[in-house]
């Protein structure tokens, strides 16, 4: 065990003047993916800062009809059940439904999803000295090892690994705005510019600065997000990591014309995937299984696959058409 520090906190700014003295001090709310990293020596911090008496646990509605905000110490199983969320974003609860365990929804919260790292069986285990996310310039064991779980999209050379949240590919489907606090202010992050992709710099999985926090999520009004649903397809029922899954939205008329179109993938990249072509696609065309076949099958035009992943191209294409087929039928 590395001996670290440990205080508490109950303003944002004492949280944010707390972190930047602690170069390498962290945030902890839940714990429930940071401590795993420290029993695993992946994370070593000398410091830890408990922000779980945060004023950050609301859940309302912003003024003149502008959305929701979601402060980002609210607990996933209180966020999953609540009446705003349910009615107007259902394909956020049934994301946050599907992740993890009850127990572990009681305490993970919406920053600490935000922020959680890949489950990368190289990255997770030191015994593997090859990760270049772990250990910068060591190499990607994944690319010629067993990569079953490992990316088909926007992956490099660098890194295959992918992103776990079900909770994060719902909102690259909503497209909110992340509110963070840091020592020069605070500033708002487009949920698309939170997350990064490998590149040469795989080690960096989000673009938060050190000493910020994340406070709040905003989820724009949507109005079509009530015709929405998550589809995750995994090894077993429940308590495992989507190998893809789908967040999907639809706007449909009366001819059954589609009007406009939100698809999000998880499973298949370094970060939440918004299947950007395959939205494309489908504007303006019939909302039938012809038309989300030729979606997928677009999106997926680029993916690349590894010796035990191949499987995953079809599944995404597969799970694309069922997700869109299922909010169609709403």
């Amino acid at each position: 065990m590395n001996p670290f520090a440990y205080s508490r906190v109950v303003d944002p700014d004492e949280a944010v003047n707390g972190i930047a003295a602690q170069a390498h001090g962290k945030f902890i709310g839940g714990g429930t993916n940071l401590l795993d990293l420290m029993k695993m020596g992946i994370e070593t911090p000398n410091a830890l800062i408990d922000i779980n008496r945060l004023p950050l646990t609301k859940i309302e509605e912003l003024p003149a009809g502008k959305g929701v905000r979601i402060g980002a110490m609210v607990r996933n199983s209180d966020l999953a059940e609540h009446s705003l969320i349910k009615s107007r974003y259902p394909v956020l609860s049934e994301a946050l439904l599907s992740g993890a365990s009850p127990q572990l929804r009681n305490m993970a919260t919406v920053g600490g999803n935000l922020l959680q790292r890949t489950r990368c069986y190289y990255f997770y285990d030191p015994a593997f000295p090859a990760c270049n996310k772990r250990n910068p310039g060591s190499g990607c064991g994944a690319i010629d090892g067993y990569n079953r779980i490992h990316a088909i999209l926007g992956q490099s050379e660098q890194c295959i690994a992918t992103h776990p949240s079900d909770m994060c590919v719902a909102l690259a489907a909503l497209d909110p705005i992340i509110r963070v606090r840091g020592s020069k202010g605070e500033r708002e992050i487009p949920f698309a510019d939170f997350h990064r992709l490998p590149g040469n710099t795989p080690e960096r999985d989000t673009n938060l600065e050190h000493d910020e926090l994340i406070t709040a999520v905003d989820l724009p009004t949507i109005p079509f997000a009530t015709r929405s649903h998550y589809l995750k397809v995994r090894d077993r029922a429940s308590y495992a990591f989507a190998l893809v899954s789908v967040a999907a939205l639809l706007d449909v008329d009366s001819s059954k014309r589609i009007k406009a179109a939100r698809v999000a993938l998880g499973g298949v990249a370094h970060k939440p995937w918004r299947a950007s072509k395959a939205e494309e696609l489908l504007v303006g065309k019939s909302a039938d299984e012809m038309t989300f076949r030729a979606a997928a099958e677009a999106e997926l035009a680029a993916a690349r696959s590894y010796k035990h992943n191949a499987f995953k191209i079809e599944l995404a294409k597969r799970a694309i058409v069922r997700a869109l087929s299922r909010v169609a039928q709403t």
